[in-house]
């Protein structure tokens, strides 16, 4: 079998070993297909090498209803890593800490809005913005009756990798969340077939009628870790995602 061997960053060997679980975690769900780990080094990974193509519009469907099926496996809580993970993941180069939570809503509060707001770049008046969207979050404003779903945390279009076996997903910063948080990542920067992924789905996880008008409430997130990573554009779009909320 042909390899790739992803090397640590110096100073974040353990980061390898977090993804390494989020990885085991993610393809225990017997959903979407993971990126082989063929080994672990205390510098190194070894991963299957993968070679991708253009997907069909049936591999899209597909891997919607694979994705489905990995958020079904559930998780102990909103917040919770990985087995093997401690309380610290990655997404990007940036710390992701974590720590069970009893709601979404206090979870997506608590452990993301708040802590990226506190050290992005905003326009004026995008923290006072983003405060009241944590406030609307830590009442349960959008809380629904969905429990904790095993997700990827990080699915945006680079971390699908689409090959004659179908989607196979790289770089987790896997923990228990919201499903459409992974919808939401994909539709971030655009993914082949993105409809018909999203379709299958919602069809699959019998996701509520209206759905996707929480798509951007679940790119605020992402959209300040970017903020942080590269830039202030990021931090006025989130600012400008939020809005529509409080």
């Amino acid at each position: 079998m042909e390899t790739f061997i992803k090397r640590a960053e110096p100073d974040r060997e353990w980061a390898l070993a977090v993804e390494a679980a989020g990885l085991r975690w993610l393809a225990a769900a017997d959903g979407v297909r993971v990126v082989g780990v063929l080994e672990e080094r205390p510098d190194a990974l070894v991963l299957e090498r993968l070679h991708p193509r253009s997907p069909t519009v049936a591999e899209a469907e597909d891997f919607g209803r694979a994705l489905a099926a990995t958020h079904a496996a559930g998780a102990p809580s909103f917040g919770s890593p990985p087995p093997e993970c401690g309380e610290s993941l990655t997404i990007g180069s940036m710390g992701l800490p974590m720590r069970p939570h009893r709601t979404f809503g206090e979870y997506a509060a608590h452990q993301l809005i708040e802590p990226f707001a506190r050290t992005a770049p905003l326009p004026d008046g995008g923290r006072a913005v983003m405060s009241a969207l944590a406030e609307r979050l830590a009442a349960g404003d959008f809380d629904d009756d969905r429990p904790p779903a095993r997700i990827h945390g990080d699915l945006w279009a680079g971390n699908v990798i689409w090959t004659d076996d179908g989607a196979v997903v790289i770089d987790p910063a896997a923990h228990g969340g919201h499903p459409v948080t992974d919808l939401a990542m994909l539709a971030l920067f655009g993914c082949h077939h993105l409809g018909r992924i999203h379709a299958a789905h919602a069809e699959a996880a019998e996701l509520p009628s209206g759905w996707e008008d929480l798509i951007e409430l679940h790119q605020v997130w992402p959209l300040l870790v970017h903020a942080n990573l590269f830039g202030s554009g990021y931090g006025a779009q989130a600012v400008a995602a939020a809005r529509r909320y409080v």
